[in-house]
């Protein structure tokens, strides 16, 4: 990066935090989240877009809901089996998209041929703790395989650190190759382990990088989703990109939360249970 860039980078990170307030009660009590942010006071600028809003009324369209959820199996037991029993999921519920390890993305690419759901592939998962150039080539690979989309973690510790260069061309590294292919990126900044402040810079950098979606979670850190971190993701990105809601979704009411605080996409592995929660709310 020239040094003119990482001067407008840290100006661009600079400006978003001092944004925030500083200083005295700044928690909502509802939510613990920075009062600017907190999902009930966002309620009615997050509601605009058709797709949150009919999900916010009772009843719904489990096939709208479906188009929402990466149905996603990261275990690192999963078995073929449990890989092609999420690919028939897919194609019978209709889910944006199957969220696999890369050793499945070309099963899963010649199984989802021809199909809606898109093969959505993890980077650098789920410690994101492996060098810029790792997640190119690995970038590249799940593309070649078949990746339509790919949900890259960044490097927490170089974030913790205040490394703001590093961490931008860690998320650069993959979403560069992203667009170079017509490839949808998602940066998941693991935000339990972040404080709030922490959380604003990485998702400035990955709006920054030319992210498609900033993501809450990999599933596997201490913590998931919140409707707060979602609120505040939101309120960084603003309406350019979109926010990925991921880890402990298993509900349908869990769903609905994190759409109205403003997700526009949800990984889920209990995406079966969640859609047929809806229909069966339908039908009441």
């Amino acid at each position: 990066m020239a040094p003119v860039d990482l001067e407008r980078l840290v100006q661009i990170v600079t400006e978003e935090l001092a944004a925030f307030p500083t200083g005295g009660p700044v928690c909502c009590r509802c939510h613990a989240v920075l009062f600017e942010c907190c999902p009930d006071r966002l309620r009615g600028v997050l509601e605009a877009g058709a797709g949150r809003i009919g999900l916010q009324a009772s009843g719904g369209n489990a096939g709208a809901l479906a188009h929402l959820i990466d149905h996603t199996l990261l275990r690192p037991e999963a078995t073929r089996s449990d890989i092609e029993a999420l690919f028939r999921e897919a194609a019978e519920h209709g889910f944006a998209s199957v969220c696999v390890n890369p050793t499945w993305v070309s099963l899963c690419a010649r199984m989802l041929s021809g199909r809606a759901a898109a093969v959505c592939a993890v980077v650098g998962f789920p410690l994101g703790a492996t060098t810029p150039d790792v997640k190119e080539y690995e970038t590249r690979r799940v593309i070649a395989d078949g990746a339509t989309e790919v949900d890259m973690v960044i490097n927490v510790g170089a974030l913790r650190s205040g490394d703001v260069r590093l961490v931008e061309r860690d998320i650069e590294a993959v979403t560069a190759v992203c667009r170079e292919a017509g490839v949808l990126s998602k940066v998941i900044i693991e935000a339990a382990l972040l404080a709030d402040d922490e959380k604003v810079t990485a998702c400035t950098l990955a709006k920054a990088a030319g992210a498609d979606f900033v993501k809450t979670s990999t599933g596997f850190g201490p913590g998931g989703a919140t409707a707060a971190d979602v609120a505040l993701m939101r309120k960084v990105v603003g309406d350019a990109i979109g926010v990925k809601a991921a880890g402990g979704i298993g509900t349908l009411d869990a769903v609905r939360e994190m759409v109205a605080a403003g997700a526009s996409r949800i990984g889920a592995s209990a995406g079966v249970r969640i859609v047929r929660s809806l229909a069966a709310d339908g039908m009441r």
